[in-house]
C-alpha cells in the first residue's frame, strides 16, 4: 500500500517528478523550467523522506550535468579541465582548477557515475601529477598551449600557494569523504614538498610562507594529517606555525592592523584552533596551556568589532583599532564559526556556542536572500555550506532549515543548460554545496549505483531514520549507510567542524547493531552489524515501488 499523501504534497511531488522523469535536457534545457523543489515540514516521516528525495535527487543530478558540463571543455591532449572556459580556458593550475573545481568532480562522481570516478577522475589525478609536479611535489601551472608550465621560470612562493590551496580545498575534501585513496598520496607529497622548500625563517622555525593563509591552510591541514598518518611531524609544524601567531608578535587581533575574516586571511583563525584541538586529543599540555588565553581572546576581539548586530561576519577589519575595512559581510561566515564551536566544544565556553547560535537563528530573518559576495554562485555556495556545518550540531535554530533550502534554490537555478553555472572555478563550490545538501536530506544514506529516476531520501527522528526510495523504472543495487567518518576515516578523537567535510546526519557505528525493518511489516525485520550497512544492504525496487525502511541501533536488551 502506498502512502496516504495529503493534497499539496501529491501536486507538488507530481510537478517535481514529470520534470525529473523528462531527462537532463528536459531540466536542463530551453524547453522546460527550472524546478524547484521547497522547502517543507511534514508530520509524516516519510513524506518528509520522500519531499527530501526528491530535494537531493535534483541536487545530485545538476552535480552530474556539472561534470558533464566541465568535461566537455577539457584539454584534449591532457584531459585536464580548464581554470575557467574563457580568458584563463588555456591552462590548469593548482589554486583554483585543482583546488576548487576539479575535486567536486571527483566527488560527484564517486556518488554518481563510479565508472567515471574509477576511470577518467583518477586518469586526471596521474595526468596532473606528471604534468604539474614542477618542484618535488609542488605544483605549478601548466599551458595547453605550451604543452609546458605557464611560468618560464619556477618561483617557491607561488608554487607553495598554489600547492596549499590544493591540498586544503581540493585533496582534503576528497579525503574526508574517501579516506585513503591515491588522493591521500598525492597530497601526502604535497604537504611533504611544501615543508621541504618552506621559505620564512622565525625564531620558532622555518614556516611555509609570510602569509597568513598559507600558514592557515598548513595548520589545517597538518593537524589533521597527525591523527591520519600518526606521524607526530605534522604535528610540530603546525605547532611552530601557532607558536608564531599565538606567542610571538604576529597575534591576529593584537598586532596585526588587517585581519580578513572571509576567504584569504579566515584560513589562520581556523587553522589556529584546529591546532589547539590536536594540541588537546595529542595530550600536549603544554602547548594547550599556552595558547588557551591568546586563542580566546582573538575569538573575543572578533566577536567585539568583527560583526553586526545579527551575528554575521564583516569581510575585513582592524583588530587593534576596531575599524570596520569593509562593510560587506563574509559569505564565509560558518568557517570561522567552526573555530568557536570547537573551542566552545574544548573548553566549555558558552558564549561562543550562543555567539553561532545568534549567527543561525538571525539568517532566516534579516538575510533569506542577500547578496553574498556581490551575487556570486560561489557566495551563496559558502554561506550555505557555512549553516549545514553548523545546523549539524545545533539543528533547526529559528528556521535555518528553510534558509537553507531557500538558498539552495537561488544556487541550483543557475546553473545553466550546458551544466556550467558561471564558467569559472568557483562552479566546483557550488557542486560541493550541493552534494553536502544533498546527503543532509539523504542523511548521509547513498546509492550504488545511483541513477537518475532512482530518489532516496531520509529522515531522523531521535534515534530512528526513516528511508523512502522510488524508482521509475526497476532497479537493484545497494543503500549505503554513513560511518562516522571523523573516527574510520579521519582517526580523529572528535568530530570538531571543520571546513571540507561532511558532516555526520546518522552515523552507523561499525561494531553496534541495527534493526531494519520495512515500514508496516511487523516482524518482517533483521538485525544487522553496523558493518553491513556500511558496506551496503541489498535492495531490489520495481518499477513505481516505494521502498519504506525503519532504521535504529538494537539496545542490549533486544537482542
Amino acid at each position: 500500500m502506498g502512502i496516504a499523501w495529503s493534497r499539496p504534497v501529491r501536486r507538488a511531488l507530481a510537478m517535481v517528478m514529470l520534470l525529473l522523469a523528462g531527462g537532463a535536457n528536459s531540466v536542463f534545457g530551453q524547453d522546460r523550467p527550472y524546478a524547484p523543489v521547497p522547502h517543507r515540514t511534514l508530520d509524516d516521516p516519510f513524506q518528509q523522506a520522500a519531499w527530501r528525495g526528491a530535494q537531493a535527487h535534483q541536487a545530485l543530478k545538476q552535480s552530474h550535468r556539472f561534470v558533464e558540463g566541465w568535461l566537455a571543455y577539457a584539454d584534449e591532449e591532457t584531459g585536464l579541465i580548464p581554470r575557467n572556459v574563457e580568458e584563463s580556458s588555456h591552462y590548469w593550475n593548482g589554486k583554483d582548477a585543482a583546488a576548487d573545481n576539479w575535486p567536486f568532480m571527483v566527488l560527484t562522481t564517486a556518488l554518481t557515475d563510479r565508472s567515471l570516478y574509477d576511470g577518467r577522475m583518477h586518469e586526471m589525478l596521474q595526468t596532473e601529477t606528471r604534468l604539474t609536479s614542477r618542484r618535488g611535489a609542488l605544483v605549478d601551472p601548466y599551458s595547453f598551449r605550451k604543452n609546458d608550465f605557464l611560468y618560464e621560470e619556477p618561483d617557491r612562493d607561488r608554487m607553495i600557494f598554489e600547492s596549499a590551496e590544493y591540498v586544503k580545498d581540493g585533496l582534503m575534501p576528497i579525503t574526508e569523504w574517501l579516506g585513503a585513496t591515491p588522493f591521500l598520496d598525492r597530497m601526502i607529497d604535497i604537504v611533504d614538498a611544501i615543508l621541504e622548500h618552506g621559505t620564512h625563517e622565525t625564531a620558532f622555525g622555518r614556516l611555509p610562507a609570510d602569509d597568513v593563509e598559507v600558514n592557515g591552510e598548513m595548520m589545517q591541514v597538518m593537524s589533521r594529517l597527525r591523527f591520519m598518518t600518526g606521524e607526530e611531524r605534522y604535528l610540530d609544524r603546525a605547532l611552530q606555525i601557532a607558536d608564531y601567531y599565538l606567542l610571538g608578535d604576529h597575534h591576529p587581533t593584537r598586532d596585526l592592523d588587517t585581519l580578513r575574516l572571509r576567504d584569504h586571511g579566515s584560513e589562520l583563525i581556523s587553522g589556529l584552533t584546529e591546532v589547539y584541538a590536536a594540541a588537546h586529543f595529542a595530550r600536549r599540555a603544554e602547548q594547550v596551556e599556552a595558547y588557551r588565553a591568546p586563542l580566546h581572546a582573538m575569538l573575543d576581539r572578533i566577536l567585539d568589532v568583527g560583526v553586526n548586530a545579527h551575528g554575521m561576519m564583516y569581510d575585513e577589519i582592524n583588530p587593534r583599532t576596531g575599524a570596520v575595512h569593509s562593510e560587506h559581510l563574509a559569505d564565509t561566515w560558518g568557517y570561522n564559526y567552526n573555530s568557536y564551536y570547537t573551542v566552545y566544544l574544548l573548553d566549555g565556553v558558552e558564549r561562543y556556542r550562543q555567539a553561532v547560535r545568534t549567527a543561525l537563528a538571525s539568517l532566516n530573518e534579516h538575510y533569506r536572500a542577500h547578496n553574498w559576495e556581490r551575487g556570486s554562485a560561489d557566495g551563496i555556495a559558502d554561506a550555505v555550506e557555512s549553516a549545514l556545518n553548523l545546523h549539524a550540531r545545533e539543528g533547526d535554530v529559528t528556521g535555518v532549515a528553510a534558509w537553507m533550502d531557500a538558498n539552495m534554490q537561488r544556487l541550483l537555478a543557475k546553473q545553466q543548460p550546458s551544466g556550467l553555472v558561471e564558467g569559472w572555478h568557483g562552479d566546483g563550490n557550488v557542486a560541493r554545496t550541493a552534494i553536502m545538501w544533498a546527503l543532509w536530506k539523504q542523511q548521509g544514506v547513498t546509492l550504488r549505483p545511483w541513477r537518475e529516476d532512482v530518489t532516496l531520501g531520509a529522515v531522523r527522528r531521535g534515534d530512528t531514520l526513516f528511508v523512502h526510495v522510488t524508482a521509475d523504472a526497476d532497479w537493484s543495487g545497494l543503500i549505503r549507510f554513513d560511518p562516522p567518518r571523523h573516527e574510520t576515516v579521519m582517526n580523529l578523537p572528535m568530530d570538531y567542524p571543520r571546513i571540507n567535510q561532511f558532516p555526520a546526519w546518522f552515523p552507523v557505528a561499525p561494531k553496534a547493531a541495527y534493526r531494519v525493518a520495512p515500514a508496516g511489516k511487523g516482524d518482517e525485520r533483521g538485525t544487522h552489524p553496523g558493518t553491513a550497512l556500511i558496506e551496503g544492504l541489498a535492495m531490489d525496487v520495481a518499477a513505481g515501488e516505494e521502498k519504506r525502511l525503519v532504521v535504529h541501533p538494537v539496545a542490549d536488551r533486544d537482542r
